[in-house]
């Protein structure tokens, strides 16, 4: 018997598959290398819809080119913008779960990077959209320069939600480094 824990990114997708349905809504808020993108691609089977964001034309390309692969290019949505303009692209108010992955886009440049701001602008806009039932999942990686002040306020955001319409979680290693992957989660109620 495997005795080990899910890592922040397993536990991740253990959420989305519990809360993801063929023919739903989902967002990826940090396509990154489209791995999260193509994941929720998968749960929506061809009825249901992917809305991808990232910032960068790199990240675009990767995800395009791994939804290819796997022929689902035509159940996905991807925009070369910030999540923090979401709302600018969501037509739906049922989506059933928004992924975001913090920090940088893994083997890409580390100067660009999620930052405080737009990330809690991007989860505030996020839950107008999320239907009830709904999550919004975000795997923090805070080794980055702003890394921990952007840890720290979608903390401080999700910690004073109101408890009769959220459910807030926190998943993390209490032995490990300070800058270990970390798991917050919110459902709508």
């Amino acid at each position: 018997m495997n005795n080990d824990f899910l890592t922040p990114v397993e536990f991740s997708h253990f959420l989305l598959n519990k809360h993801v349905q063929p023919g739903d809504t989902a967002v990826d808020a940090t396509a990154g290398n489209g791995y999260d993108t193509l994941f929720l691609a998968e749960l929506v089977k061809e009825k249901g819809t992917v809305y991808s964001f990232d910032i960068q034309d790199e990240a675009v390309a990767n995800t395009i080119k791994l939804l290819n692969d796997y022929s689902f290019l035509d159940r996905v949505r991807i925009f070369n913008d910030s999540h923090e303009n979401i709302d600018n692209y969501l037509e739906e108010t049922n989506v059933s779960a928004v992924i975001f992955n913090l920090g940088y886009l893994p083997g890409g440049d580390k100067t660009i990077k999620t930052k405080a701001s737009s990330t809690v602008t991007a989860v505030k806009k996020s839950m107008n959209f999320l239907k009830k039932g709904g999550i919004i999942v975000l795997v923090v990686y805070s080794g980055h320069r702003g890394g921990v002040e952007e840890k720290e306020a979608v903390l401080n955001f999700l910690k004073d939600l109101n408890y009769k319409r959220y459910n807030v979680i926190k998943y993390s290693y209490l032995n490990q480094p300070d800058f270990s992957p970390e798991l917050l989660a919110l459902i709508k109620r």
